[in-house]
């Protein structure tokens, strides 16, 4: 805990996230207004006391819109986080410790990375269909193979260390040196993994929900209330920017959660902080 209290960045970034999730749990409070009503007498008003964030091309308040769709992106990218999660520290362990697994796994994963995730998830969703689910089942499979590999690499190195010798020498079976011994030393990098594709899977939700593929409307998301904006976006910036915001305050606050749990949970890598001021103090 005192750790944890000193280090700012980290504290930071969960602060800027509870608001967050405050806003999205209790914006529908906030607001009295109906997220699908109609009220084409409102359409496209800017922000005012009684619309804080103003009205879209419908009529409908954009606040409680935005609140509701920061909770449909922080509940897609945290299933995608576990669901990534669980199956790649699975695919890891066994491809670390079995070699036929490890063959036909890692030529997998390969398979994966040969395609941009963006374009995969699309490809994985237009077969699947356009919906939450789907979505999240598509983004897991994306990137399941970034967790496995970060998993094998910090397994294999546990796996030569003499105290797994010790422990096969006295009969131990491999799922005990798999679950009970390896397992707990790769959660570190397992961690911070994980929350960076937190922060990656909201971003990638946006796009293919602004690209059509991902939430269907009219559920908002924050990639289908940006696609509503673009068409006016000249007169009315509101419907761009408070969406827009939103996305680059998660993406903003994951982030520096995860740098500053890599700080926190390998103390042989200096904080971000002393990072940028040794760079600054080695220019010129």
């Amino acid at each position: 805990m005192p750790l944890l209290y000193h280090n700012k960045m980290m504290l930071s970034g969960g602060a800027i996230l509870l608001f967050m999730v405050i806003l999205s749990l209790a914006g529908g409070y906030f607001s009295p207004y109906d997220l699908y009503a109609l009220d084409p007498l409102s359409r496209l008003k800017s922000p005012t006391l009684q619309h804080w964030f103003g009205t879209d091309n419908f009529g409908r308040d954009l606040f409680a819109r935005v609140a509701y769709a920061i909770r449909i992106s922080l509940l897609v990218g945290l299933s995608v986080a576990v669901a990534a999660g669980v199956f790649g520290m699975i695919t890891g362990l066994l491809s670390a410790w079995y070699r036929q697994v490890d063959l036909i796994a890692m030529r997998i994963c390969d398979g994966l990375f040969a395609f941009p995730s963006l374009l995969l998830a699309i490809a994985i969703v237009g077969i699947l269909g356009p919906n939450t689910l789907n979505v999240v089942l598509a983004l897991a499979l994306v990137y399941i193979p970034s967790v496995a590999r970060v998993v094998r690499s910090a397994a294999l190195v546990i796996k030569e260390k003499n105290y797994i010798e010790g422990l096969r020498s006295q009969g131990a079976t491999d799922g005990r040196i798999i679950w009970c011994h390896i397992m707990p030393n790769v959660i570190s990098p397992f961690i911070v993994q994980i929350t960076f594709i937190f922060s990656v899977a909201i971003l990638t939700e946006a796009a293919l929900s602004f690209l059509g593929s991902g939430v269907p409307a009219p559920m908002p998301s924050l990639g289908n209330l940006l696609l509503e904006g673009k068409k006016v976006i000249f007169t009315s910036w509101w419907m761009t920017f408070f969406p827009g915001i939103s996305i680059i305050i998660l993406i903003f606050a994951l982030n520096i959660i995860g740098d500053g749990l890599r700080d926190l949970l390998d103390p042989n890598v200096r904080p971000l902080s002393r990072r940028v001021l040794g760079l600054l103090r080695a220019r010129p």
